[in-house]
Order: structure tokens, then C-alpha cells, then sequence
């Protein structure tokens, strides 16, 4: 794979965030939401994020459009440190859309001044050829123009979303980070919205990181998926490969949890119940963060945290297990 055909690329990353042990102490410990992942995307490609709730997927998300400051490491964007770039240039070339639309935009605007607002800051269009290209933008998400003139609570909920959508797409952005996009989405909607999405990559040449924790629907869009687990990478791999050759054990377990519509099938599926629960990321565990409810836990994995290595060709996993080839 050739450096140009990387548009983003994340190194060693970390987010820590301060907190407080006691309410009569000034010392503080930290909460590792995001601990050392380092990972790539490949130009006009979907990379899938996944992980249980709380696992630092949306913290990675935020950190890499420099929404939050990282702690340690570094993010390349087109062959540029994002800490040192310029503020309106990020924003420009890499937007990101929330899970809750009418959390992150302007209540008290109209559709048609949320979505013209980008445009005015960066001095794009002004006049009728601003309201044109307000227009157009809610034609390519599937809105009518009647709608610009309306309120946000007006919308539906996947109305909201395309609202959403054709704001992330107004300086028509290289990168865009989609964190849980459909999760609040009716089921009904959820496929119109993920589409739509396609189709927008495919015209607009856009590159996506898709933050879920929905397998079906990662699977569906994905070309390359990264499993999180306590603010770890622990395996990446192409989608096809991932679902039909899991190598880490978490994957394993996450995997055998996609509900199946075939009740015969299902009843014949191994489901990987894992005991206990996910550490505090504030003490985590020492060595393999999964070892503690790993079932193939040895001794290694308490003493030496395992590296992201490359197992097969395009798949990496982090587990001594697999990695020493036992």
C-alpha cells in the first residue's frame, strides 16, 4: 500500500482524562478512554470502528477531528499533523455527524441558516447562489427545499439526520467521521440513512470512519473494521475477513452475539457468553486488558501487554495466544 493512498493515518494515540480520587485530595488519576491505537484509511474507504459501549470508540472519533486535544500520539491528515494545522482547514476537510442531530445544531435556526452558516464563515457564496446551494444540498440527502424554512423540531428523527448529513457535506469535506449515525434511527430507517451514505461516497469521493456498535449494519458498509476494547485496538482486518475468520477472542464473542432471523440457524450457533464485566478504564487491567474475561488467559497475558501484529495478510491481531501461534 503506497503513502498516497492514505488520507488519514493515527499513531500511538491516546485520550486520558483527569479525575479526581477524593473530594479532599488534589491528586488525580486518569480514565483512558482512548490508550495507544494506531490505524490507517485508505482513501475513498469505509473503516468500521466497534465496541461495546464505553470502550473509547466516539472519544477516538472526537480526538482524531481534534474536537477533543489527545493526550500522546499523533494524527496525520494528507501527509499533515493535524495539531498543527490550521483550525479552519480541519474543519473543513473533515466534519463529523452525531448520533443526536438536534443535540448538535442550532435549535433556534432554520434549516436553511444552519446549513448556509458554513458558507458565510468561509466566504463560499452569499446571495442567491448561497440559497441555491442550501437547496441543493437538501436535495442530495433527500429533502425537499420547502423544507429549508422549517425548524429543527419539525423534523422527524431521520429527517434530522439528512439535516445533519447535508450540513457535515457543505465545504464538501475529504474526510467524514460518522459516529453512531444510526443508532437512534428506527430500524426502518437505519437502511435508508446507511444507502444514502454509499451512494454520497460513491458520487462525492468521500472517505468515512464509521463509529457503531451495530455488527450487521458495520458489516454491511465497512471495506476494513477495527474492534475496540477498553480503549484498545485488538484486531483490525478486512470486513469479509473479519466476520468469516475472527481471530481475537473479544471478536470472537462479539461476533457470535449478531442476532441471526433464521431461528433453526441461530439455535445452532455457538454464543460466547463472557463472564464478568469490562474493567474501569480508570485501573485497568495489567498486561492483555482482556485477559480478565478471557477464558484462554495464561500468565503472559497478566505480565506483557500484546502488540498489534500482522497475522495474515491486512489482519492484525493483539493477543499472545494468537500471535505465538498456540
Amino acid at each position: 500500500m503506497e503513502n498516497r493512498d492514505i488520507v488519514l493515518e493515527v499513531k500511538n494515540l491516546k485520550k486520558y482524562f483527569p479525575v479526581k480520587e477524593g473530594f479532599f485530595t488534589r491528586r488525580s488519576t486518569y480514565l483512558r478512554a482512548v490508550d495507544d491505537i494506531s490505524f490507517e484509511i485508505r482513501k475513498g474507504e469505509t473503516f468500521g470502528l466497534v465496541g461495546e459501549s464505553g470502550c473509547g470508540k466516539t472519544t477516538a472519533g472526537r480526538t482524531i477531528i481534534k474536537l477533543y486535544e489527545p493526550t500522546d500520539g499523533e494524527v496525520v491528515f494528507e501527509n499533515q499533523t493535524v495539531s498543527k494545522m490550521n483550525m479552519r482547514n480541519i474543519r473543513k476537510d473533515m466534519q463529523m455527524i452525531f448520533q443526536d442531530p438536534y443535540g448538535c445544531l442550532n435549535p433556534r435556526m432554520t434549516v436553511s441558516e444552519i446549513l448556509a452558516e458554513p458558507l458565510e464563515i468561509y466566504k463560499v457564496a452569499s446571495g442567491s447562489e448561497k440559497q441555491n446551494m442550501v437547496y441543493d444540498a437538501l436535495a442530495r440527502v433527500g429533502l425537499s427545499k420547502k423544507f429549508a424554512n422549517r425548524y429543527l423540531h419539525e423534523f422527524s428523527g431521520g429527517q434530522r439526520q439528512r439535516v445533519g448529513i447535508a450540513r457535515a457535506l457543505m465545504l464538501n469535506p475529504k474526510l467524514i467521521v460518522c459516529d453512531e449515525p444510526i443508532s437512534a434511527l428506527d430500524v426502518s430507517v437505519q437502511g435508508q440513512i446507511v444507502n444514502m451514505l454509499q451512494n454520497l461516497q460513491e458520487e462525492l469521493g468521500l472517505t468515512y470512519l464509521f463509529i457503531a456498535h451495530d455488527l450487521a449494519m458495520v458489516k454491511y458498509i465497512s471495506d476494513r473494521i477495527g474492534v475496540m476494547y477498553l480503549g484498545k485496538i485488538v484486531e483490525i482486518s478486512e470486513g469479509h475477513e473479519l466476520y468469516s475468520n475472527p481471530r481475537h477472542p473479544y471478536t470472537q464473542a462479539l461476533l457470535s452475539s449478531i442476532p441471526i432471523a433464521d431461528p433453526d440457524a441461530s439455535a445452532k450457533m455457538e454464543r460466547i457468553v463472557l463472564q464478568g464485566s469490562v474493567p474501569s478504564p480508570i485501573s485497568s487491567p495489567s498486561g492483555c486488558k482482556f485477559r480478565t474475561r478471557c477464558k484462554y488467559a495464561k500468565s503472559i497475558c497478566e505480565e506483557v501487554e500484546p502488540e498489534l501484529k500482522e497475522v495474515s495478510k491486512d489482519h492484525k491481531v493483539a493477543c499472545h495466544l494468537v500471535n505465538d501461534g498456540n
